[in-house]
């Protein structure tokens, strides 16, 4: 059985404890980003199995169509948008998908919050350059964090701000406003409120149909002027656009974001990148030793398993 494993950006898979449970098979990784499809049909041609990096590698009906011996993908996660399952069913090609959890995403989420809040890249950079304290943060304690989305991610983030002694504000749908008044957290009466009181602001959305592009330039509009904006869940969240307009009027003051339209980001030039008021990794939240064990663990666990029958 062939196996290609796609978008090793780091060149650490082959590295991963996990990855001996491909041990017999005939594995081919690549370590670059490619999106051509004519590129993917080769390198994917002569593959009986895909184990694909999240949402990384575009899958659609096209392209299946132009791979007759693929038999599985194996998903680290849960199947997005990049992958068209309706296609894979039509062509029997079976798409197993895995779990996912949501310490690391939570903790990269608290690492932006207190970088931005305090301002340590601009702090960092100017020491490093020879300069000493060359600006002033903020402290969490005493403000509201904004939390649209309550699942397993905000609910963490919830606790942590607990911990800081900030306020939590919880918007989403009733289930998610509901759950969080019963541990003890205020929901936002209306989503107008919602933007307008936080002070960070951190989405926590699943990208489908009724989410895209759910955050307007009205919404960012409403933010307070110091206010903080998080992203680490999809960039297409926001509509497209806004932010950048949003921040060069005033409201809100900064932005912090994990996730992007386009990925990977290879210019260094890139508007988002080099906005003087926006903090940018290069989607690290599930990007983690233990995560990305788990993750590939039962992504390839997964292609045994289909192997056996």
């Amino acid at each position: 059985m062939r196996i290609v494993i796609p978008d090793d950006y780091q060149h650490v898979v082959q590295q991963l404890d996990c990855f001996g449970l491909l041990e017999g098979f005939d594995v081919r990784v690549y370590h670059d980003a490619v999106s051509d499809p004519d590129v993917l049909a080769e390198r994917f041609a002569d593959a009986d199995a895909l184990v694909l990096t999240r949402e990384r590698t575009r899958i659609d009906a096209a392209l299946l169509a132009r791979l007759p011996k693929l038999k599985l993908i194996s998903q680290t996660g849960r199947a997005g948008p990049h992958l068209d399952v309706e296609a894979c069913r039509e062509r029997g090609v079976t798409v197993a998908e895995g779990t996912g959890s949501p310490i690391a995403a939570a903790e990269l989420t608290w690492a932006l919050i207190l970088n931005a809040r305090r301002q340590l890249r601009e702090a960092m950079n100017g020491l490093y350059a020879g300069h000493w304290q060359v600006n002033l943060g903020q402290r969490l304690y005493g403000q509201t964090l904004g939390i649209w989305g309550y699942g397993k991610i905000g609910q963490r983030l919830a606790r942590y701000a607990r911990a800081f002694d900030m306020q939590v504000l919880v918007w989403g749908s009733e289930a998610s406003r509901q759950a969080a008044i019963a541990d003890g957290y205020e929901a936002a009466p209306t989503r107008e409120a919602f933007f307008e009181q936080a002070d960070v602001l951190s989405l926590h959305l699943r990208l489908v149909p009724a989410t895209r592009h759910c955050v307007s330039a009205a919404d960012l509009a409403r933010m307070k002027p110091d206010a903080l904006l998080v992203n680490t869940s999809r960039a297409e969240l926001i509509a497209p656009g806004a932010l950048l307009d949003a921040l060069d009027l005033g409201r809100p003051s900064q932005a912090a974001l994990d996730v992007f339209e386009q990925e990977p980001i290879l210019q260094a030039d890139h508007p988002l990148l080099t906005h003087p008021r926006i903090l940018c990794t290069p989607h690290l939240g599930y990007v983690e030793k233990h995560s990305y064990e788990a993750y590939f663990g039962e992504a390839f666990a997964n292609v045994r398993e289909f192997a056996q029958g």
